[in-house]
């Protein structure tokens, strides 16, 4: 799902998607195709993408999304 929805997000159609608790293969093709696209992808922070969190929108609606997310720690609860 997370693959499909990263796409969607490269067309532009919703303003953002927000995720936790995904693996890397779970995130690699969808995020390159955003990236190319001109979205910004990351995790928490300045921190990559990854099971704690994936973020992906376009480089406005990013930081905002990031701002909101801030105060999130990691995810303890574990898969």
């Amino acid at each position: 799902r997370a693959p499909l929805l990263l796409c969607v997000v490269a067309c532009g159609r919703p303003d953002g998607y927000l995720e936790r608790g995904l693996l890397p293969w779970d995130v690699a093709a969808g995020a390159l195709i955003a990236r190319e696209a001109g979205a910004v992808v990351s995790g928490l922070g300045q921190a990559a993408a990854g099971y704690e969190l994936v973020l992906a929108a376009g480089p406005r609606v990013h930081a905002l999304l990031q701002g909101a997310v801030s105060g999130l720690g990691p995810d303890t609860d574990g898969p």
